[in-house]
């Protein structure tokens, strides 16, 4: 079965259950090197687990498995990139590696998510994300990117000891942050809203990001991982072979038993 669920407040709630099997499932059987809709269907004709040859619980994995959804923003300009509840994916993609990073940047190159390697990165995002974007940024800076903010984050930012350009926002005097990104100078956008007045702002901001195709995050935890994804692909720029394919045929030497 496919379910869906939705946690509100520590309450789980389940929003639907199917009679089908998800997109997850041929995702989850070539992570894990189990065939899980054709064990489900033996198992339903009558045959046990036991004579299934399936293998073992204790067994470990070495690798990262991360499935990137495919997103239809691109053909839909003014539409809001903003997820929610809804489905919205066209497709999706599967990235493995040795680290999440490495997993995580295979997936995003994958779907043609550019993950750029040098530029400027705009950070902007509401109060409550400000404390937790410190560490991106500062990461981000190490990797050799400028950054620009506006002032309640440059502020923020600027007390950690970070250097950010201060930017106005897109409904103050020109020249503005929408120039600034229309003009291609903008390599990498963090924006997160919360309000709606920094809904109006983001709206603009992440629409522009899909027009001019910026690499874009909406949350802190996917700003993270897009960060450490950019670090491999430095690195990879500078001959390491992080991003080298894996064939799933080979995914059993990155597995163990407990006992190993």
């Amino acid at each position: 079965m496919n379910i869906q669920y939705a946690v509100k407040d520590s309450a789980l709630y389940v929003i639907e259950v199917n009679p089908r099997a998800s997109r997850t499932v041929p995702f989850t059987s070539k992570a894990s090197g189990v065939p899980l809709a054709k064990a489900a269907a033996l198992i339903m004709a009558g045959a046990s687990l036991a004579s299934l040859d399936l293998p073992p619980d204790t067994r470990a994995h070495r690798h990262y498995a991360v499935k990137e959804a495919v997103m239809p923003f691109g053909r839909f300009p003014g539409s809001d990139i903003v997820l929610g509840p809804e489905m919205k994916s066209t497709g999706e993609v599967m990235g493995i590696g040795p680290s999440f990073p490495v997993a995580y940047a295979k997936a995003a190159l994958s779907v043609d998510y550019s993950l750029p390697t040098r530029g400027t990165a705009f950070v902007s995002v509401c109060d409550r994300d400000k404390r937790d974007v410190i560490n991106i940024a500062r990461m981000l800076q190490h990797l050799g990117f400028e950054l620009v903010s506006t002032d309640g984050t440059a502020h923020v930012l600027e007390a950690a000891g970070l250097v950010a350009r201060r930017v106005r926002r897109v409904q103050e005097a020109r020249p503005n942050i929408g120039d600034e990104i229309a003009n291609g100078r903008i390599d990498l956008m963090i924006n997160t809203p919360f309000g709606q007045e920094t809904r109006s702002d983001g709206f603009f901001l992440r629409s522009s990001a899909v027009r001019y195709g910026i690499c874009y995050a909406t949350t802190i935890a996917g700003a993270n991982a897009m960060v450490h994804a950019i670090e491999v692909a430095q690195r990879s720029e500078q001959g390491s072979a992080d991003l080298a394919p894996i064939a799933l045929q080979d995914l059993e030497q990155w597995s163990v038993t407990a006992d190993a």
